[in-house]
């Protein structure tokens, strides 16, 4: 007896899983190939087809098909095999909705100010009904706004994006590679400038470049930070560096193009250009105008005009480069780490500093 009325439980589930099979015909297939679902109610219309077709064992189900028992046995309670549309899924709105508590003078209010000032939030538009004696909380504006919007009353303006004028390319430098690699003094030259206002009136461009694997340092100052000065700061780069320089990268200041950018193209030396807004990818060369100015600039008294502070300089560049220990060489001066560094392969023979 109890057989016979699980039998009669399952039966309907049964009958219509069958009309689903390729093999069965009949009219009552051709009425339920009638019904539209959707791709969700199919699905699930399939774990009823296996479950059935396996000895109605949930657990194997919903193995097989990769969902949890409760939302299995969910789905079983609410299928009728006579309406496969019990199979798809209901609106999830609740039954009791909040209805609103506020006066439409207030919501007209918050229309009037949000309009006005349209990229302004619930915080903003509180404290301004605020002002105009309007007795209203935040929670309640952003209740209102929501409310507008979803009728349709208010539509935030489109985002413009600012688009900046395209830049020109370069006609010699370029990107540097991901895969380049500086591994010998010289591949690699970070190139910076830096401004110099110690007194009213008295403003100068100093010029630092830095070889990334030796840290041998040449710094210059002139009037203007111009294509011409970098032009004649490349100059002293290439005199005074200690080994052919390869490679320069710049920031995508105006004073590296042009004349500069010529100069290290008749040079055949390489130019990086770096992003827009990327100076720690010249880390090397902040560093650099950074020590020079705690350790120089900060210290010594020294004559402001371009001539005089350029011997300065030079002074203090022999200094930092054959006398000041570096952390980063183990304590070695960039004179002593270049007498040092004998890789295999090499050619060209470290010459004494001007």
């Amino acid at each position: 007896m109890r057989a016979k009325k699980r039998l009669g439980r399952y039966a309907g589930c049964m009958t219509m899983s069958s009309i689903h099979f390729p093999f069965v015909a009949g009219p009552r297939r051709l009425r339920c190939q009638e019904v539209e679902l959707s791709k969700a109610a199919r699905l699930r219309l399939q774990w009823f087809e296996f479950y059935q077709a396996h000895h109605r064992n949930a657990r194997l189900t919903c193995r097989r098909f990769g969902i949890a028992p409760q939302t299995f046995y969910r789905w079983k309670r609410r299928y009728d095999p006579e309406n496969l549309g019990s199979l798809e899924s209901r609106s999830s709105r609740p039954k009791k909705l909040r209805h609103p508590t506020w006066s439409r003078e207030l919501e007209q209010a918050v229309l009037r100010i949000r309009r006005q000032y349209p990229r302004w939030g619930k915080e903003k538009l509180q404290v301004l009904l605020a002002r105009e004696g309007v007795d209203a909380s935040t929670s309640m504006v952003g209740r209102i706004l929501t409310r507008l919007k979803a009728l349709g009353h208010l539509v935030d303006p489109p985002h413009k994006r600012v688009v900046r004028g395209r830049r020109k390319p370069r006609f010699y430098a370029t990107r540097k590679p991901w895969h380049y690699q500086p591994r010998a003094p010289g591949d690699l030259v970070e190139v910076d400038t830096k401004d110099l206002r110690p007194l009213p009136g008295i403003h100068l461009k100093q010029f630092t470049a830095r070889d990334v694997i030796s840290r041998w340092d040449v710094i210059a100052v002139h009037h203007r930070a111009t294509s011409s000065a970098a032009a004649l700061f490349l100059k002293d780069v290439v005199a005074r560096m200690p080994f052919p320089v390869r490679a320069i990268q710049v920031d995508g200041g105006s004073e590296f193009k042009a004349l500069f950018e010529a100069e290290c193209s008749r040079r055949k030396i390489r130019l990086f250009e770096l992003p827009p807004r990327s100076p720690k990818l010249n880390a090397h060369v902040e560093r650099a105008q950074r020590c020079h100015a705690e350790e120089f600039h900060e210290l010594h008294e020294v004559p402001w005009n371009v001539t005089g502070l350029n011997q300065a300089l030079r002074e203090w560049e022999r200094t930092y480069n054959t006398i000041r220990p570096h952390q980063s060489l183990g304590y070695r001066t960039p004179r002593e780490f270049l007498d040092q560094w004998r890789p295999e392969g090499r050619q060209e023979k470290v010459s004494p500093t001007s």
